[in-house]
């Protein structure tokens, strides 16, 4: 299976959840309000989040004449990918790592951290910066928009779906009600499905990245060997960075805690750098 069609049939999951738990919390007009709000909180976020997370991590962007060897590479890759050049930013920490952000392409933002470039080859860093622009290309911060809005509305439905309980709400039916106790186990539920199912997206658009990464540079051995260093970097020099934005680098930089690997972000690095040396 691709990882677009997984996609698909996640965000087909996600939606069905929505249903579902609207179904058994009763009423339409939940569903609706739910889903209004979570759309509300991500229009935000996927209109400013390139301003949000870029003054978050005190990014500064960097012109020609700053870094011309970066901004040559970054232009040729583009031109690879058949993309607008995307504006370029250094984050001053020395945990290596990158991200890309920006609505759509025309306004898409590249940031890198000083550590990366200290650390990074020449192949290996357009092996990184080729993974963002793929992310770019691929339309994945639209994607996890709608992701997000999604598993939302499911949590504010659940809210709603717990306090209904609580108070002997439910669905209206000719049985004299919903079931309360099947109301209440599915709120608490629903939340945690739409959180792995969001987490299983998040993975999947990290292998399609890696894929037209290694397209738009022309190799994968480059990406492959950076994921490798990444890999060895983030325990020694962990990256000071906030959870809600973890998915957006591409390397998982709260690696040095435990998390299940439902709940990551990030598919396994051994099994990333496994699928880079295995293509032709």
């Amino acid at each position: 299976m691709t990882n677009n069609i997984k996609t698909v049939l996640l965000l087909t999951a996600l939606t069905v959840l929505i249903v579902a738990l609207g179904d058994v919390f009763g009423g339409r007009q939940g569903m609706v309000i739910a889903f209004f709000l979570a759309l509300a909180m991500n229009f935000v976020s996927y209109w400013y989040s390139d301003r949000i997370v870029l003054a978050m991590y005190k990014a500064r962007e960097v012109g020609p004449s700053d870094e011309p060897g970066l901004h040559e590479m970054v232009s040729t890759l583009a031109q690879r990918a058949r993309l607008p050049k995307p504006r370029l930013f250094i984050i001053p920490q020395d945990s290596p790592n990158a991200f890309a952000t920006g609505r759509n392409p025309d306004h898409a933002v590249l940031a890198v951290t000083e550590g990366l470039l200290k650390l990074m080859g020449k192949d290996e860093l357009a092996g990184v910066l080729s993974h963002e622009l793929a992310h770019v290309k691929n339309r994945d911060i639209l994607i996890s928009t709608i992701a997000a809005t999604l598993a939302g509305a499911i949590m504010v439905l659940a809210n709603m779906a717990r306090w209904s309980a609580i108070f002997g709400g439910g669905r209206d039916d000719d049985e004299g009600g919903g079931n309360i106790l099947i109301l209440f186990v599915m709120s608490f539920i629903a939340p945690i499905a739409a959180l792995v199912i969001q987490m299983a997206i998040s993975r999947s658009r990290e292998y399609q990245a890696d894929a037209t990464g290694a397209a738009i540079a022309g190799q994968a051995g480059g990406l492959a060997r950076a994921l490798s260093l990444l890999g060895q970097a983030s325990g020694r020099l962990p990256l000071e960075a906030k959870p809600a934005t973890a998915h957006m680098f591409i390397v998982n930089p709260l690696t040095g805690r435990q998390f299940a690997r439902l709940f990551s972000t990030h598919p396994p690095l051994e099994e990333r750098i496994a699928r880079l040396r295995a293509m032709r």
